[in-house]
């Protein structure tokens, strides 16, 4: 079975990528991706115990991305703004998958990282919540995080950025 960070991978080399559909199968677990006008669909099933995991991940890819559609044009708006006065030398860490951002462990719980934050590869910057699935997003660049791009329980994209990172 695929780890989050090679799902991530895979999907963005497809996105980037001038195939329209990808289909790939190790060991029962099949993954199973289409593009459609920008839109990426990733399907996962597996013949293993975890199955509802993969189920719920497939829920949350295929029909979520059309739901979020009406909700694009809010977002957007609010979010470009900043993104051109960045500094090019910017790292973004952007969001995996459609879900709830949050930027703690827990409601009564400190974020993981604030505006200033040193990070490395492998620390833990926030939460997505998809499908009562909550996956931890970790940072990819050694730096220091300079801007928190989304609030709170605010709902993102698949792509969209949530941090800028000064890297090291």
């Amino acid at each position: 079975m695929l780890k989050i960070q090679e799902l991530r991978e895979l999907i963005k080399l497809v996105d980037q990528s001038s195939i329209d559909e990808f289909s790939y199968e190790l060991d029962g677990s099949k993954i199973k991706m289409k593009k459609n006008k920008a839109v990426t669909y990733v399907e996962e099933k597996a013949a293993t115990q975890n199955n509802e995991v993969h189920k719920a991940e497939e829920a949350v890819s295929t029909p979520a991305a059309p739901a979020q559609a009406p909700k694009a044009p809010e977002a957007p708006v609010k979010e470009e703004a900043p993104a051109p006065a960045a500094d090019e030398n910017l790292h973004k860490i952007v969001s995996p998958m459609v879900g709830t951002f949050y930027q703690s462990p827990s409601p009564d719980a400190g974020a993981y990282v604030k505006a200033g934050s040193k990070v490395t590869d492998d620390s833990v910057v926030c939460i997505v919540e998809a499908m009562k699935l909550f996956n931890e997003i970790e940072a990819e660049v050694k730096g220091e995080i300079v801007e928190i791009l989304v609030k709170d329980g605010q709902l993102v994209e698949y792509g969209q950025p949530l941090f800028l990172v000064k890297p090291e």
